[in-house]
């Protein structure tokens, strides 16, 4: 029965068990068609919103009215105090072309560059738009385009600049409408006519007579290449000012020509041989006002990812730049006029960056001097690649070693023969080494064996980090010869610039910019200024700026110095290879001089020299490896004009330590100040120890003693170092050759001394020692000299000889009442000076040497030597004897 019992309870506890199961079955699905309801519903509501908005988009877009399919809204360029200077450009450099006059060879160009489907689709490249869609997703809205020509003469015309979902809505509509409006060759023929070609030229037409000096129908393929890889950055592609660049892009396109069929692989093959230097005719150009910085700022704005590079020049941009309009006329008034540097020749070229040393911005840009030629607009100070010789040394080698290993200003560095690992000899300017000198002394002097060895010794892993914090450029990883130098392609003005800028700046740096901010047409701003990054410490930025400070005061930099601006910097040159002298047959000269230098305020680097050496090169003439010094002179004095211009800031991390420079010791009181020079330390390196090289005093020089008869006297004086001579007093001993011991005399601080009534007949001995008044301890080394009393009837003969020859002399010439004193006359020998009275003992020491010396030429010039002389007074004194 029990069992029984269980068996219903069990069935029963089935039977619910089943029943909350269908019913938990049951909310799920009405949960989930629930869930589904709502979805559909929102998705339908974001429907209507979206087509809503969609429409709205589209209602808003602009008409394609006529006038607006022949002018774009070109941009405006201001400078630093938001003056225009500059619209770019204006309807004189604008000349259309119909679609017939251009060649199906130009045409294509074109075509297979930017729209390969143009004569297929309906505006809009549905291929495109799906992978633009991907790239997007993964990249961000913005990172890749997907326009047809069609969509870039709607943006270039008719729509702002910004890169916007909206505009992106309004460009594909508008697409679509013009495609519906306007045939594909009235399409083409209008983006060929827009297309802005850099240099402020509109339209295939003008493109093609600026750069070739051609019409329409005479452009070859490699002209029509060149031109078609252009709209995409005008200015970067622009074959004047960067020939390399332009030529790469100009065989991507010619590549693309064979590719799709165009044009023939050997065609392909001798367009890509043709040099785009001699492609470009070398006729004179027109150019605009500040056109070497208005160069930089499309550069910069063309980087810009907002902004399309054709919409900078139709999309009606403001550019605010930093440009000092003043500074910028007179640095081109410098490079252009020859007034105030003489260059030597018309080809001689040169590049300037002048900019703010707090801020990195840039207020004057020097691009190149025009020839008589017509130079080709390079921008010498931005574009071009030169080896930057010395001006390196600071970037590479000194500013790590200080950075990395805390080197003092005085460290010693051995200037020896050194060679780099590859053998290659090291070598100074002047074939000269110079043993221990302190960095201060290395850099100064431009020394390529200390520079060398520190580069060495910092290692070049983390020289060139510390460089390209700097902003300095590598190809390839640092070599031992990039230490002086000798990169493998270089860089610009504007680069290192930017470099010297930041040890201006206390180790900050800015990478320099032309362009502060652009405005949109709907009023957005893009702000263009970098930020700021420390690149080093402080005490770094000073100790290298105090040095390079030195260069120019005293230094090889001293032709760059400002009047009443506390200035830093280096120069530079760089050398030929051996092969390229004896292909120009070069027996002296550089390749190219530079400058780099800066105050608290300003800053600037100047190239020099020339475009090849078929032009020229610079000569050792005492001028032509001056001008990059002259130029930032000048231009630096102009631009510091009404500016209050403050010193150099030592940091708290710095400290001022006077050191003896033969031992880097602390002096001591006895340190010579010739051997004592004052160094900056990285505080808590400086040295602690007392040198002890001049503990003991110099002893006393030119110690004479002499006995003067006439006062019966004996005289002693000497000689000391005048610059220890406040800090001393002088012990004078003396003893009898009978005494064992000397007898203190006195304690005198001049440096002279008598011993009166001495005994006759005795020997004295003298000793004279140097004391140090503030510790009597410290004594030189005795000094000692001796001087013999003669005897009384020695003095007695002496005597008697004297009255004897008075009488013969007063028998053969009477008295003579105008020689009055008991010696000779002035022009004879006697034991006085020669001065007709007597001993002359009263007379100036520096007047007795100089009369001895007088007395000396005279019988030098009598040809007479000092022992004829005296065998002659003999002779006459035993005359005179005998007589009596």
């Amino acid at each position: 029965m029990s069992d029984d019992i269980r068996s219903r309870q069990q069935r029963k506890k089935q039977q619910r068990e089943q029943a909350t199961n269908k019913k938990n079955k049951k909310g799920n699905h009405s949960l989930l068609k629930k869930i589904i309801k709502y979805m559909a519903i929102a998705l339908g509501a974001l429907s209507v919103a979206g087509a809503i908005v969609l429409f709205s988009i589209i209602l808003s877009a602009p008409d394609l009215d006529e006038e607006s399919l022949t002018l774009a809204q070109n941009p405006e360029i201001y400078d630093r105090n938001d003056e225009l200077i500059s619209t770019l450009n204006t309807a004189e450099n604008r000349r259309s072309a119909n679609i017939d006059e251009v060649p199906e060879l130009v045409q294509d160009a074109f075509v297979v560059t930017e729209d390969i489907r143009f004569y297929d689709h309906f505006g809009l490249d549905m291929r495109r738009i799906g992978g633009a869609i991907v790239s997007n997703v993964t990249g961000g809205f913005g990172s890749e385009g997907a326009s047809t020509i069609t969509q870039q003469v709607v943006r270039n015309l008719f729509l702002s600049a910004d890169k916007t979902m909206t505009r992106k809505i309004q460009e594909q509509y508008l697409a679509v409408r013009l495609e519906q409006q306007y045939s594909k060759e009235q399409i083409l023929e209008m983006y060929l006519n827009a297309i802005y070609f850099s240099d402020g030229r509109y339209g295939i037409v003008e493109a093609a007579d600026y750069y070739f000096n051609k019409t329409l129908d005479e452009l070859e393929i490699e002209d029509a290449a060149l031109l078609a890889g252009m709209p995409q950055r005008p200015n970067a592609y622009n074959p004047m000012k960067n020939p390399d660049l332009a030529e790469q892009r100009r065989n991507t396109v010619i590549s693309l020509m064979a590719n799709h069929e165009r044009i023939s692989e050997e065609e392909a093959e001798q367009a890509r041989n043709v040099l785009v230097e001699d492609q470009i005719h070398e006729g004179e150009r027109e150019t605009s006002d500040y056109q070497a910085f208005i160069d930089e700022v499309l550069d910069e704005v063309e980087a810009l990812e907002e902004v399309d590079a054709q919409d900078i020049y139709s999309g009606g941009l403001e550019i605010y730049t930093t440009m000092d309009r003043d500074v910028q006329s007179h640095v081109e008034y410098l490079m252009q006029s020859g007034e105030v540097i003489q260059f030597p020749d018309d080809e001689y070229q040169a590049g300037i960056t002048l900019m703010d040393t707090n801020s990195g911005a840039i207020r004057a840009l020097g691009g190149h001097r025009e020839t008589a030629k017509g130079a080709r607009s390079w921008n010498w100070a931005t574009s071009p690649k030169r080896q930057p010789g010395s001006t390196i040394k600071p970037v590479l080698d000194y500013g790590p070693a200080i950075d990395e290993l805390q080197w003092s200003t005085f460290y010693q560095i051995t200037d020896e023969p050194f060679q780099f690992p590859s053998g290659h000899e090291v070598r100074n300017f002047d074939r000269q080494y110079r043993g221990d000198v302190s960095m201060r002394e290395a850099l100064r002097d431009s020394l390529n064996v200390p520079a060398a060895k520190t580069f060495q010794e910092v290692g070049a892993t983390n020289a060139q980090a510390f460089a390209e914090r700097l902003g300095i450029p590598f190809d390839q990883a640092a070599t031992p010869s990039y230490s002086l130098g000798g990169f493998s392609t270089g860089f610009s003005s504007r680069e290192l610039a930017g470099a010297y800028a930041a040890f201006g700046n206390e180790g900050v740096y800015n990478e320099p910019y032309t362009v502060r901010k652009v405005v949109l047409q709907d009023g957005t701003e893009i702000d263009m200024q970098p930020e700021p990054e420390v690149a080093m410490n402080d005490y770094t930025a000073f100790m290298i700026t105090d040095m390079l400070k030195t260069v120019v005061t005293s230094g090889t930099g001293t032709r760059a110095n400002v009047s009443g601006v506390p200035i830093a910097g280096k120069t530079g040159s760089t050398n030929f290879s051996d092969e390229e002298r004896n292909q120009y047959g070069i027996t002296s000269g550089i390749r190219d001089s530079w400058f780099a230098g800066y105050s608290t305020d300003l800053t600037a680097a100047v190239w020099t020299g020339y475009n090849s050496l078929d032009e020229g090169y610079i000569q050792y003439d005492g001028h032509q490896q001056h001008i990059a010094r002259d130029l930032f002179r000048e231009a630096m004095t102009f631009a510091h004009q009404g500016l209050e211009t403050s010193n150099f800031t030592r940091p708290d991390s710095v400290t001022r330590v006077a050191v003896e420079r033969s031992t880097g010791k602390l002096p001591s009181e006895f340190t010579p100040e010739s051997e004592i020079v004052h160094e900056y330390f990285v505080r808590g390196t400086e040295p602690t120890e007392v040198s002890d090289e001049f503990e003991s005093l110099n002893p006393v020089s030119d110690l004479e003693a002499v006995y003067d008869e006439e006062i019966h006297e004996v005289i002693i004086s000497w000689d000391y170092d005048e610059e220890f001579i406040d800090q001393v007093s002088f012990m004078v001993e003396a003893r009898r050759d009978d005494k064992d011991e000397f007898d203190l005399l006195d304690i005198t601080s001049s440096t002279s001394f008598g011993i009166t009534n001495p005994e006759l007949g005795d020997v004295y001995e003298i000793q004279i020692t140097a004391i140090s008044n503030e510790d009597e301890d410290l004594q030189s080394d005795a000094s000692t000299t001796s001087v013999t009393i003669p005897e009384a009837d020695e003095l007695d003969e002496e005597n008697m000889d004297e009255d004897l020859l008075d009488e013969f002399f007063d028998d053969l010439f009477g008295d003579d009442d105008d020689n009055q004193g008991n010696g000779p006359p002035a022009n004879r020998p006697g034991n006085g000076h020669g001065n007709g009275n007597g001993n002359g003992h009263d007379q100036d020491p520096e007047d007795v040497d100089e009369q001895e010396d007088s007395d000396d030429d005279t019988e030098n010039e009598e040809g007479l030597d000092d022992d004829e002389t005296d065998e002659e007074d003999d002779s006459n004194e035993d005359d005179i004897l005998n007589l009596t």
